[in-house]
């Protein structure tokens, strides 16, 4: 699919520019078109060239007769606002009547409905369709959720409920322009840039890295497109980096803030404004419905129907065990690279709230470790490897909660001595920095005694009764990234995650191949990808092995490199072929952003 981006707007079209079934035009989690398809005297064109930038279409002819004309599509997207511009250049020497229409429904389908197969009773729902001589409105009404699309075209069109429709006149070896545009409601009088070109100098990684940050700027989102929620002041002019697209075009709490680490050399806004706004929205009071806790930091927000009226979760959603611990690496980080003081001291009380959360609800305090349950609302499980199937045995049996999952513990390790620095360097706390330091030692003895495999590799869990859950999993890559290994068992594990049954010559897969829970097509059970891997190559060149980083890393790269040097979500964890480009996961987003920042991460330590 072919795929525009612009924060929490999202085009998804076939190569020819169309809206079918399989895509849409997307705001803010609600589909505001289900149908846009372009015709000339009713029939489809030939998609001759197709870029994010433009599509290049003709009437399709048999071998040796040339076309009377060529129709460049340009399609632009704004804030809740798609732009399309149709150009007709002429290349015969009679004039033409062109009869151009473009077909429109609009179905408000929540994104959540598309991506599931719950099916949910919207009987309720009102819609309703009304055309004047300036514009056509779709209108949805469901218990108080409104939703419009508004079309109007230039010049002037035929507007009904099927859509758009002019008849011009194209004289000869002459060019017609028509426009229309598509507002999720009020959307801004605004004209959209154009997708701009993307560097191809450099090697493959600066091709890779230019590609990244591009869609990294695609994906920024704006707090004034969050949701808005009473009892929270967003901070003006702050962005963060969505998710991903379609699917996650909001503030997630793990994604952005490692997308934001991993970017933080490049692009340290997005640190700034993804701190402030999970500062803004951090945790509270105790409320199950959302699993929010005093001091916990977010996982999302969404503001689609099924949100808004309560049928999911998800509206303001704390179901992570890791957002929490990264909030306080990423201010660390950020502080250590920018000397940022002010930053630092307005978030210390949030930072303050964070470690508290860490220790009291987050179970340090009495069992050592970060857990979460297994049995609360929305998410089964709360790390980054998120699917009810994620967390299993070797021999395939899923392990039941509560669950210390083992990166969590070491992006806990990390927090602590970074804010411990924080505290020393910042906020004039020696005594609380001590405190720290000593809870970060005594984290890292209890790791290495509990989560240390009879093979030297690191357990993926502890399961609820505290055994060791066994399957050798890529969240070692984490671990090892995150220093709270000695350097004697850093070495053993950092040999074991570079050997070919973790090495896809792509990437490190989810699970290494050939365990019973293996499965090449498995999202986090075999899948490879991008974030995941960067984080392995960075702990292997942390710990020395620069030539297998520097292997692993070649993988990646060239995965990029066939696909334009876009890395997708998640690839498949089917091995490399001789000639092949890899093989994509059927379900990925893209662009993704932790996926874009996974080449920045790189750069940063070969």
């Amino acid at each position: 699919m072919r795929t525009l981006v612009s924060g929490v707007t999202c085009l998804l079209t076939d190569a020819g520019g169309n809206v079918t079934d399989a895509g849409g035009f997307f705001v803010a989690d609600t589909r505001h078109l289900s149908r846009w398809v372009l015709t000339v005297h009713g029939r489809a064109l030939r998609a001759l060239a197709s870029s994010a930038a433009e599509v290049v279409l003709a009437p399709p002819t048999v071998r040796n007769e040339n076309p009377p004309f060529v129709l460049r599509r340009i399609q632009r997207l704004g804030s809740g606002l798609l732009v399309e511009e149709l150009t007709l250049t002429s290349f015969v020497s009679s004039p033409q009547t062109v009869r151009v229409a473009l077909s429109a429904e609009a179905d408000f389908t929540d994104q959540f409905e598309l991506r599931s197969s719950r099916v949910f009773d919207k009987s309720d729902a009102t819609r309703e369709v009304s055309a004047t001589d300036g514009e056509v409105v779709f209108g949805y009404a469901r218990r108080g959720f409104r939703r419009q699309t508004r079309i109007t075209a230039s010049p002037p069109a035929r507007l009904s409920g099927d859509g758009a429709q002019w008849t011009v006149t194209l004289p000869p070896g002459g060019t017609v322009t028509l426009q229309a545009r598509i507002s999720a409601g009020d959307a801004a009088d605004e004209v959209p840039a154009l997708v701009a070109a993307v560097s191809n100098r450099g090697d493959d990684l600066d091709r890779c890295v230019a590609r990244g940050l591009a869609d990294l700027d695609s994906l920024r989102v704006p707090a004034a497109d969050l949701p808005p929620m009473a009892d929270v002041d967003l901070p003006p002019g702050a962005v963060v980096p969505a998710a991903g697209a379609p699917w996650f075009l909001t503030l997630f709490g793990r994604d952005s803030l490692l997308t934001s680490l991993f970017a933080l050399p490049y692009r340290p806004e997005l640190a700034e404004g993804t701190l402030r706004l999970l500062a803004a929205t951090q945790g509270r009071e105790h409320d199950v419905s959302r699993v929010e806790e005093p001091g916990k930091i977010l996982h999302e927000l969404r503001q689609g129907e099924l949100a808004t009226l309560g049928e999911v979760p998800y509206a303001r959603y704390y179901g992570t065990i890791d957002a929490t611990p990264l909030f306080l690496v990423l201010l660390a980080e950020h502080h250590a690279l920018t000397g940022d003081d002010i930053l630092a001291k307005d978030l210390e009380p949030a930072a303050r709230a964070a470690v508290g959360w860490m220790l009291d609800d987050g179970g340090m305090q009495a069992t050592g470790y970060l857990r979460y349950r297994t049995d609360g609302a929305g998410l089964v499980h709360h790390c980054w490897k998120d699917s009810a199937d994620s967390m299993v045995f070797a021999d395939g049996t899923v392990a039941a909660g509560p669950i210390a999952v083992s990166e969590a513990q070491a992006y806990a390790y990390r927090a602590l001595r970074g804010t411990a620095e924080l505290a020393r360097s910042a906020w004039g706390d020696p005594s609380w920095a001590a405190d720290l330091d000593r809870r970060a030692d005594r984290l890292r003895a209890m790791f290495s005694a509990d989560f240390r495999l009879p093979n030297a590799f690191v357990a993926l869990a502890l399961d609820g009764a505290d055994r060791q859950v066994d399957a050798l999993a890529s969240n070692a890559g984490h671990v090892l990234w995150s220093g709270i290994l000695d350097d004697s068992w850093a070495a053993l594990v950092a040999d074991r995650l570079a050997a070919d049954d973790f090495f896809s010559g792509w990437g490190i897969r989810t699970l290494a191949e050939g365990q019973p829970p293996y499965h090449p097509l498995s999202y986090h059970r075999g899948g490879v990808w991008p974030h995941d891997t960067a984080l392995a190559v960075a702990g292997l060149a942390m710990t020395g092995r620069a030539d297998a980083a520097a292997r692993i890393a070649e993988g990646l790269v060239a995965a990029a490199s066939s696909a334009d040097g876009r890395l997708p979500e998640v690839l498949t964890g089917l091995p490399r072929r001789p000639g092949q480009p890899p093989v994509p996961y059927p379900h990925s987003c893209s662009p993704q952003a932790w996926a874009a920042a996974a080449p920045l991460l790189l750069r940063s330590v070969l």
